[in-house]
Formats: C-alpha cells, sequence, structure tokens
C-alpha cells in the first residue's frame, strides 16, 4: 500500500490527474460528470453504503444491488490536545467477475483537512481531496439523483472527501486508507467528536473503532451517549477507548466526549432545545478526578462489606463452591483499614461476628473457616436474613456495602414480597447499599432489583451455567476507591424538571455520572452536587448556559424518554409485588385500575413519540396495528404489563425483564434498533421503527410514517406532495439540513411527515 501526502486541491486539477490515469491503461468506463469529473463506475460511502452508477439512459434507473461491497472499516483516532487524527481503513470485495473501478465519498466533520489517501494494488498516483462546503453539497444531490437512492441525504449538512479513482480486481478485495486531521469543539472543560456514520437500522458493517486520547490535564471522564466504550487508562492524562465489542454494528453516528479534571469533580452539560415546553432537554455528565491514586486520596472513604450467603438445600454442588471462593476474593481484596462481616442463611440466620470486623491477617483467616463450615440444607428465609444485615451500626466513617446472594423464592418466615422489600425501604436506618444477587432464574427478580435500586445499588442475575465468582468479582471491581458518598444533586426546581435518576449513586474510581432532564426558561441555571467527597462534606456548583442547545443532540431527549419510560414500567411492575409470594401475585390488578390505566397511557405515548420499544410495547410498530384505535391500544398494552410486568415474578421470563429494565433505567448510550431481550433471554430487534435525527418513523408497508402523525394515519391528508428528485424536494432537504434533521428524508419508500405544522407526503424513487 503507497501512502502520499496530499493537501486540499481543487476539482480541474483531479480530473487532470483522472485523465492522466486513464492514458495509463485505468479502467475507466461509464462516467457520469459533475463539475467536470468524471464518476467512477461505483461510489464508496463507508459511512452508508455503496452505490453502482450505471450508463446514462433516457429515464432514470432506480438503485440496484451494487458490484461492491464494504465487509468492514476500521477507524483509528488519535486526540492529542483537541487535534484529532482520523484513519479510515475500508475493506471491499468486489462482488462480480469483471474488474470494477470506484471512488470514495466520504462525509467528514466541519474544519476536516485531508492528510493521506491510499489503496493497494498498481495504478495512478492517489490522491483525494475536500471539497468546499458548497460543492460538497451540490455532490450529495448529484449522487443521489444519479443512483435514485435518497440514503446519502443524511449527510448532507456535513463537509466531503472524495477520493481518485481506484481498481478492484474481479471478485477481489480492495483495501482503502483515508487519513483526514480536524480541530476539536471545545465547551468549557468538554470535547467532543464525531464521526459521521448513518442512523438507518438496515446498515451492518461491523465498525471496529479506536480512539487515543492524550492531553497535558488530567482526563476525567470519557463518555459516548452513541456506543458503549471499553476504556484502559494508561496515565492521568492518556486514555484509549473503543466501540464495545458487542456493538460494533450500531448504526448512527459515534460521538465522544471528554472531560478535563478540574478541581474535584468536572461537569458538563448538553442539551436539546425544544421550542414547545418553552426550554428543552439536558444531559449532565460529570467525572471524578483521574489523579487520586497519585495524590494520595484514594481509599480516604474506607468500605464496611457484609456478605449475605444463601446456605439453602438448593446451594449443593459447584453453586456453593464458587459462593466459598467469591466471599474469600472480596475480603482478601479489601484494602487497609476496610471492614467485613459474613452472615449465612437458611431457614436460620448465622453471623460470623456481632459487629464487623477490620481485614487483618487473623480475621480473613477466620472468614475461611467460617466458610469452610457452610454446608446447604434447609428453606430459605430471606426476611430475617436482610433485617440481620441491616440493624447492626456501620463502624464510623466507613460506607456501608452489603452483598446479598440468593438463589431461590423466600420459603421460610415472611414470604411477602412488599414485607421484604419494606425492610430495604423503611428499615435500613443506617442507609446501606444492597448489592443483590439472584442465582439462577427461580428468584423473585422484581425484589432484588427493587431492594438494590432504592439503595443506591444494583442488581445482577447469574443465570444457569453462569460463574457466580466472576459475577460477585465484577460487581465488587467497580466498587474500588469510593470517592463521593451520599451524593446529593440540588437545582432551581421551577427550572429543572423530571431529573433521572431521581436518587444520585454513589461514585467510586472511574466512575461518572450521567443525569437527565428537562428545563424550561431561559438564562443560566445553577447544579449543586454535595456529599461525603474522599471523607469529608463538600459542594460542587456548576453553572451552565443553554446557549449551546442545538438539534443535534437529538440523543439527549431520547435518553431521557427511555430512561423516564422505565421508571413507569417499574411502577407497574411494583404493582405485582401484593401480599402474597412465589411467581404470581395474590392481588390482581385489573385492566381497569386507574393507576394502571395512567401508567400505560403514558407508557404508551412515550414510546410511540420517541420511537422507544420495549417487549411490551412492541406491537406499536407491527404491522396492522392502527394507533388510531386508542382504546384498543391501549387494551393491550395494559395485558402485556398484567401477563408479563405484573404476574411474572421468577424463572426465566422474569430474568428477562429486569435485564432490561436495569439498562433502560441507567441507559446512557442509544438503542437504536430497539433492542430487547424476550422472555427466553434470546436477543430480539424491532426493525419497523427508525429513530433518525431527532425523529421516529414507523413503517406502513412502504410508508415511514412521523411518530407526530402516526396516530392519525389512516385519516392523515399530506399538505402537499413531494416528489423525489424535485426543485421542491432539493428545498426540502436543504431546509432540515440547517436543522440538522435532513436525515428524516433519507429513508427508502415514501414519507409523511410533519414539517412546521404542515404535513407533507415525500413519493420516494419509483413511485
Amino acid at each position: 500500500m503507497r501512502s502520499t501526502r496530499i493537501a486540499v486541491r481543487v476539482l480541474a486539477a483531479l480530473a487532470a490527474m483522472l485523465a492522466a490515469g486513464a492514458a495509463q491503461g485505468q479502467v475507466i468506463e461509464h462516467h457520469y460528470y459533475f463539475s467536470g469529473r468524471p464518476w467512477a463506475a461505483n461510489i464508496i460511502v463507508p459511512q452508508a453504503r455503496a452505490f453502482a452508477v450505471h450508463a446514462a439512459s433516457a429515464a432514470p434507473q432506480p438503485a440496484t444491488r451494487p458490484n461492491i461491497e464494504i465487509t468492514a472499516v476500521t477507524v483509528g483516532v488519535v486526540i492529542l490536545e483537541q487535534a484529532a487524527t482520523t484513519t479510515m481503513d475500508i475493506s471491499l470485495r468486489n462482488l462480480t467477475g469483471s474488474r470494477q473501478e470506484a471512488e470514495l465519498v466520504v462525509p467528514v466533520p466541519d474544519g476536516a483537512v485531508v492528510r493521506s489517501f491510499t489503496f493497494q494494488g498498481a495504478a495512478a498516483e492517489p490522491k483525494a481531496e475536500l471539497l468546499p462546503k458548497a460543492e460538497a453539497q451540490a455532490t450529495y444531490s448529484a449522487i443521489v439523483a444519479k443512483v435514485r437512492d435518497p440514503a446519502l441525504l443524511e449527510f448532507i449538512g456535513c463537509n466531503l472527501v472524495r477520493s481518485a479513482v481506484f481498481p478492484v480486481d474481479p471478485n477481489g478485495t480492495q483495501k482503502v486508507r483515508l487519513t483526514y486531521e480536524h480541530l476539536l469543539a471545545a465547551d468549557g472543560n468538554r470535547v467532543d467528536y464525531e464521526l459521521p456514520r448513518s442512523e438507518c437500522i438496515d446498515y451492518r458493517v461491523p465498525w471496529t473503532v479506536s480512539v487515543r486520547i492524550k492531553s497535558k490535564r488530567p482526563i476525567s471522564t470519557v463518555y459516548s451517549p452513541s456506543h458503549p466504550l471499553e476504556m484502559r487508562r494508561a496515565a492521568d492524562g492518556v486514555v484509549s477507548a473503543r466501540i464495545a465489542a458487542g456493538a460494533t454494528t450500531e448504526p448512527g453516528p459515534f460521538r465522544l466526549s471528554y472531560l478535563l479534571e478540574k478541581d474535584g469533580l468536572t461537569a458538563s452539560l448538553l442539551a436539546y432545545p425544544d421550542p414547545k415546553t418553552g426550554g428543552g432537554y439536558f444531559l449532565l455528565l460529570a467525572g471524578v478526578p483521574a489523579s487520586l491514586k497519585d495524590s494520595g486520596a484514594a481509599g480516604a472513604i474506607k468500605r464496611e462489606v457484609t456478605l449475605v450467603l444463601d446456605r439453602s438445600g438448593s446451594m449443593g454442588g459447584e453453586k456453593i463452591e464458587q459462593v466459598r471462593e467469591a466471599a474469600l476474593q472480596v475480603i482478601e481484596g479489601l484494602d487497609e483499614g476496610e471492614a467485613f462481616n459474613l452472615i449465612a442463611y437458611n431457614e436460620a440466620v448465622d453471623v460470623f461476628s456481632p459487629r464487623p470486623v477490620l481485614a487483618d491477617k487473623d480475621a480473613v483467616a477466620a472468614a475461611r473457616r467460617f466458610l469452610a463450615d457452610l454446608k446447604p440444607r434447609g428453606g430459605t428465609n430471606i426476611h430475617d436474613a436482610l433485617v440481620e444485615a441491616l440493624r447492626t451500626k456501620p463502624l464510623d466513617g466507613m460506607l456501608p456495602i452489603v452483598l446479598f446472594l440468593t438463589d431461590g423464592l423466600p420459603t421460610i418466615g415472611e414470604t411477602r414480597e412488599a414485607a421484604i422489600r419494606d425492610v430495604a425501604l423503611k428499615a435500613n436506618p443506617h442507609n446501606r447499599r444492597i448489592f443483590t444477587f439472584g442465582v439462577g432464574v427461580d428468584v423473585n427478580t422484581p425484589l432484588l432489583d427493587k431492594i438494590a435500586a432504592e439503595t443506591r445499588a444494583s442488581a445482577t442475575f447469574v443465570l444457569p451455567k453462569e460463574d457466580v465468582e466472576v459475577k460477585v468479582a465484577q460487581v465488587f471491581k467497580r466498587l474500588a476507591g469510593p470517592v463521593l458518598a451520599d451524593p446529593q444533586l440540588g437545582y432551581t426546581r421551577s427550572r429543572v424538571l423530571d431529573v433521572l435518576p431521581a436518587r444520585m449513586p454513589d461514585l467510586f474510581e472511574d466512575d461518572q455520572l450521567v443525569v437527565l432532564g428537562r428545563y424550561v426558561g431561559e438564562g443560566p441555571i445553577q447544579f449543586h452536587l454535595e456529599g461525603n467527597y474522599l471523607g469529608r462534606k463538600r459542594t460542587f456548583t456548576f453553572e451552565f448556559t443553554f446557549d449551546g442547545a442545538t438539534t443535534r443532540n437529538a440523543f439527549v431527549p431520547r435518553l431521557w424518554a427511555s430512561r423516564k419510560i422505565a421508571v413507569l414500567v417499574d411502577a407497574v411492575r411494583q404493582m405485582g409485588a401484593g401480599s402474597g409470594s412465589g411467581q404470581v401475585a395474590s392481588a390482581v390488578v385489573s385492566s381497569g385500575d386507574p393507576r394502571l390505566k395512567e401508567l400505560t397511557d403514558e407508557i404508551v405515548r412515550l414510546s410511540t413519540e420517541f420511537g422507544i420499544l420495549s417487549e411490551y410495547t412492541a406491537f406499536l410498530a407491527r404491522e396492522g396495528t392502527d394507533l388510531a384505535q386508542r382504546d384498543q391500544v391501549l387494551a393491550e398494552a395494559a395485558r402485556n404489563f398484567q401477563d408479563r410486568a405484573i404476574a411474572t415474578r421468577s424463572g426465566l421470563g422474569s430474568v428477562n425483564q429486569e435485564s432490561n429494565l436495569m439498562v433502560q433505567r441507567g441507559q446512557s448510550q442509544l438503542n437504536g434498533r430497539s433492542a430487547y431481550f424476550d422472555q427466553n433471554m434470546n436477543r430480539v430487534e424491532v426493525a419497523s421503527v427508525q429513530q433518525v435525527n431527532d425523529r421516529a418513523f414507523y413503517r406502513r408497508g412502504n410508508r415511514w410514517i412521523d411518530s407526530r402523525v402516526i396516530e392519525n394515519e389512516s385519516n392523515a391528508k399530506p399538505d402537499r406532495v413531494v416528489e423525489f428528485g424535485s426543485d421542491e424536494f432539493r428545498e426540502l432537504a436543504e431546509k432540515l439540513a440547517r436543522e440538522n434533521r435532513s436525515g428524516a428524508i433519507s429513508l427508502r419508500g415514501d414519507i409523511l411527515m410533519r414539517v412546521d405544522g404542515q404535513l407533507i407526503l415525500i413519493k420516494g424513487p419509483g413511485n
């Protein structure tokens, strides 16, 4: 692969180069010409797809199967003091038996400068150019007109790099590399990076994206609202991140923000404007200092860990061995000056020590003997074990943590779900954090989840054949080095609404806090985050304005809506606690219950508007569902909640619900495919709803319908009809591009959408 450093060139110069390449024997045929420059027979847009450009004909031809496919894209990003260098390696495959010519068309951010372009094989000198903004927009429009496919309209607001023509051998492969540089925008202590990419859920080319950030100032935290990240910190000012292995095919642009450390906690705010509410939505991002270990501040807050272990008869065999090893791993992982206790229970409750003990050599040895003596037998008295774990006063100055393991339903003593739940909610005088672990599927999952969620903790479910020790170790690793305990977020109540989470979690080493909410009015707002910061009470004050609110931050309201739906679903789920135990609550909740009706109505409204579907509401996108029949829709949703959320309290079909709920409750990354786990723990995706920009569209036949009009789709008469490719269509595309919404007309098929109060039907190509 040859490499050459290139600067921006004008179209005429590149056209001359291509002409020279043709004279040297390159295969160049079936060209279209734009601005004096021929098109290759294949246009490769790695962020969208490959397009075949056919010879001119009397009538425009719709897009057909391309001759070349994109098999993978690998992106490496290096950010040095806000200067980003992005290298894209695009892997291509020729699907035909003849040599194909191709060229690259790459949407890039504002301010990008091409550094190099290379490809394999002998050909003319590889070159690429950055088109001026106006010419880039005209190029997008020209390609869309030629290939009769609106997909590229999604990027019409981006700058554009266009490469020289390169060959792809018959049935062969080609690797192309493009490198560009640009200066990243900063907002206070926050620096933002964006890699344009299609939001279309049909696009499944795997993208491996890795980012290495180097900064003279320590980096507090790195966050992506678009994709889950795997991160590694090499030094205070050096962090590496990459898209998590299971998310390489997730749709949408890759977005990443990092905060540069300030004094103590660092925070920033991203906002989305919503004129109809007189305000909008916000995302508050906060990170802990990176330099705690070097400063000696790590470990200022000591932990007191109480392990509550199920030793009932069902824990026999491999499970009890894994639990022993997990407990020992936790105890031996405590730092100097930290404390622990052990509680083992079946129908009775046995305690290692009347009070927590410091984790010294003698105490750890005694704990080994206690654990070795555990014999699985008898029933399950969850209530009394929980009472015992919560009643003892913690050692002074320590953060009290409980790791509570069970593998079954309560069978001895108090078995009512609501009564056991209330122990954690109302009889927890020392505010212990209760991290629950459900081992197997014969556990009351909403009970374990609620106990954890209401005590600044989390629930973990260990499926059959999974290792208990591994799951416990993963949770305990996240609890290293408490930084901010008992956090409270303050703000002006009249300006800030619907803040999620309502209860702030404790922050540990390498933690970040993502808070979502709504705001009203204009002018700056102060947020106060206070709590036990490294052993002393401290308040951090942040003042933000909403001048930077933009529709480009469309992920903010969608993440807020997802969390809000989770809160409402959790309320429905808790209605099933009733007064009984086991799989089905004894208190039957009727469909006419006003509480269920109110919750169902709001869940359906938010799900429909934002295109956020779950196992309970996936039917909203089903072909044949008439959302105008409001009563029928609400009735079906209510039945789903009754049969699943309320009635199913244990088993695999309950574990899946809590798994979905926990992800949604703490959602910090988009879920563009509306993916969830079904009652058999299989991953399911909804293909008939598309989230794009700040809109959601539902597919009905060959038509995509704006969520804002979907409930009246059967009676919706457009105010005007716009034909694909017409002057009116181009004007609409340019208008939406100015609003960061051009992706709304990039969907294949007809599109019915509301624009500035008008209902517009866009007739897709071929119609």
